[in-house]
């Protein structure tokens, strides 16, 4: 079990009791979409992040993301983490049928995946020290590797997310965000390399 700084929100409460038996931290359900309308809890959680910040881990299906970017409305961008899963094909052991999109949820991966990307996150693990990038990657990065304003790029970019395992549907912002949470430039280039448009 690892010690987090951060509290976390995740969907549901199937998420929250996976999430229990890995990390020692605070857990906070959205229930859903009901996050939308539920300015009590909003509140609640832009109070928690001002004191320990938060660490958004959805599902990586489309409704996962339309939370996550929900929450970065709510939440200052100074106080969040994000935590990405991989879109990981599947079915959850409690349903009879995969998800609509057909990917594993955050309660259906397994703990080796959850915590590398709580790790990859930036989030701040008690009792250890934080790791730091060799480098950041920039929107001037990703322009220069052909991933934004160039003829191609956007096929580029859908390429990129396939062989990373990382959502398609993702905008250049939240992909460079998931990319500095995981990746370095050298990693990024790396990967590029295997990849032609």
């Amino acid at each position: 079990m690892i010690s987090l700084k951060e509290a976390v929100i995740v969907e549901g409460r199937y998420d929250k009791i996976k999430l229990s038996s890995i990390i020692d931290t605070p857990i906070i359900e959205t229930n859903g979409f009901r996050i939308f309308n539920d300015k009590q809890k909003q509140l609640l959680i832009r109070q928690i992040a001002s004191k320990r910040g938060i660490l958004i881990m959805t599902d990586s299906d489309s409704a996962g993301f339309v939370i996550r970017n929900f929450l970065r409305g709510v939440v200052p961008e100074n106080e969040l983490r994000h935590a990405y899963i991989p879109q990981l094909e599947g079915k959850e052991k409690r349903k009879s049928e995969q998800s609509k999109e057909g990917f594993l949820g955050v309660e259906g991966v397994s703990d080796e995946v959850i915590v590398e990307a709580i790790r990859k996150s930036g989030a701040t693990i008690i009792g250890e020290e934080e790791k730091k990038r060799s480098s950041e990657i920039t929107k001037s990065d990703l322009f220069e590797l052909g991933l934004s304003g160039r003829e191609n790029s956007k096929l580029l970019r859908e390429r990129l997310l396939k062989e990373l395992n990382m959502p398609s549907y993702l905008t250049t912002n939240a992909m460079l965000s998931a990319l500095n949470c995981l990746y370095s430039f050298e990693e990024l280039k790396s990967y590029l390399n295997n990849i032609t448009v």
